[in-house]
């Protein structure tokens, strides 16, 4: 036994220099295994030198745009913004016409994998026809003006990496991989038949496409968040409380203990990043604070000594416009509509709190299960309107996600800065035939408000007038 070990131990050394020798990177590829001298395919290359002429700019921060001003990208960032005119030196010249420039889309709560798909068909179809079915929504997402998803659950490594290295259409992932939960946790959707878990026993199907990681202990839970940050996680999600679309945990419902909380947060902490949580109420949100957490996602029945806990430690909320939807609520089943119902009340409150405090916070839409919302994603965040200022809103789905996307750290797969139009930041640009500080709506019409969509200086669309 001792020399076959030793055998499969050299092999191990020895793979990746075969596998360099026989020009054997698409096997290097698919193995995930680093070889010498075999790179990974680049990025693909930006557009090119542009030039957005007489252009008023929303920067990501600012209640009001800047006067007439010219903007130039080069490769991938913005390198000069000016009043006075910028000779183009071969730039492509876009003419602006007084247009508004302004930082691409961000929604922090979003599932690339699972948004535009049903959830029968996405428990039974065939795993290549759903990857298939997301990138075509990815491509749908940039085209609605949102540049950057941070992805909070599902299989989208290798979406990501198909959409960096130029092969399919999408914006940019930050993704957490399988959301973590506990047994009867919102994030386990095994059936019935699956359970009782056995000790070493086969994952459930869900488990296995890698969109939920089921964990019972602190062990456990620092396992399952160790392998989402091996396959590429730049943060770690868990589901701290009870959920709308899960059958079998009420809303009410804490989930994870606080040493189970704790061990999530300490293996991302090694890494440089961050865990955020799917909570609802006031007990959830104060034991994931008290573990360490650093954003909250949802947080609709939280109290006001929850929300000034959380503007006192810092606390991100990302916090989504969850209202009644008569066709939404109609797809959902009775358990749903109940647990539902109780969220929507609680929304309100929830931005009420948020303004209160002034605690930080960012736009997410959360679709789920549903193609129609999906195509909605604009009309979720100008839906902001009810509670912010048009300002406040893009803003919540700009500069403040731009900063928190930073809390990866040294995993951030796309370092430099998000969210904003200043020079150095990254060239992720749309332009708006209309004035969105004045029309929130035009967010929510992609296809006739976006005339020019650019995601890391490439240009993705254009239908300026020349």
């Amino acid at each position: 036994m001792t020399g076959i070990r030793t055998t499969l131990l050299s092999l191990l050394f020895v793979i990746p220099t075969l596998l360099a020798g026989m020009g054997g990177a698409s096997l290097a590829h698919d193995y995930a295994i680093e070889v010498p001298g075999v790179e990974t395919e680049p990025p693909a290359a930006p557009t090119g030198a542009v030039l957005f002429e007489n252009v008023r700019i929303f920067d990501g921060r600012a209640s009001k745009l800047s006067p007439a001003s010219n903007v130039l990208v080069k490769g991938n960032v913005i390198e000069r913004i000016s009043t006075a005119a910028i000779e183009p030196a071969g730039a492509r010249v876009i003419a602006g016409s007084g247009r508004v420039l302004m930082p691409g889309l961000i929604d922090a709560h979003w599932h690339a994998f699972m948004a535009a798909t049903p959830q029968p068909m996405l428990m039974s179809a065939d795993p290549s026809y759903l990857h298939h079915r997301a990138a075509q929504e990815a491509e749908a997402t940039l085209m609605r003006g949102f540049t950057t998803i941070r992805d909070l659950g599902g299989p989208v490594f290798g979406l990501k990496r198909a959409i960096d290295e130029g092969i399919l259409v999408g914006p940019r992932i930050y993704p957490s991989g399988a959301f973590i939960s506990q047994t009867s946790g919102h994030g386990d959707f095994r059936f019935l038949f699956e359970l009782p878990r056995q000790p070493g026993g086969p994952l459930s199907y869900s488990e296995r496409e890698g969109i939920a990681a089921i964990a019972d202990s602190p062990d456990e839970v620092r396992l399952r968040t160790r392998e989402q940050l091996r396959n590429g996680a730049s943060q770690i999600k868990l589901m701290a409380g009870g959920g709308v679309s899960s059958p079998h945990n009420p809303i009410e419902s804490s989930q994870f203990t606080e040493a189970e909380l704790r061990a999530a947060v300490e293996a991302a902490a090694d890494w440089g990043t961050y865990v955020t949580v799917h909570a609802y109420t006031p007990q959830a949100v104060r034991r994931a604070i008290d573990a360490g957490v650093k954003c909250i996602d949802h947080g609709q029945l939280i109290d006001d000594a929850t929300a000034e806990l959380m503007a006192e430690k810092g606390i991100w909320w990302s916090l989504q416009p969850l209202t009644y939807d008569e066709t939404v609520f109609a797809a959902m089943s009775p358990t749903s509509q109940q647990k539902a119902l109780k969220v929507f009340a609680g929304t309100e409150n929830a931005y009420r709190l948020a303004k209160k405090y002034n605690i930080k916070t960012v736009f997410g839409a959360d679709v789920l299960f549903d193609p129609a919302a999906a195509k909605r994603q604009g009309n979720y965040l100008a839906m902001l309107a009810k509670w912010m200022t048009p300002a406040e809103a893009l803003t919540s789905a700009t500069a403040n996600t731009g900063e928190l996307l930073q809390l990866s750290n040294f995993i951030n797969p796309y370092p430099g800065k998000l969210g904003v139009v200043e020079e150095g930041a990254l060239a992720d640009l749309l332009l708006v035939d209309g004035n969105p500080l004045e029309d929130i709506q035009l967010v929510a019409d992609p296809d006739k408000s976006f005339v020019v969509i650019m995601k890391d200086g490439r240009i993705f669309k254009d239908t300026a007038p020349n």
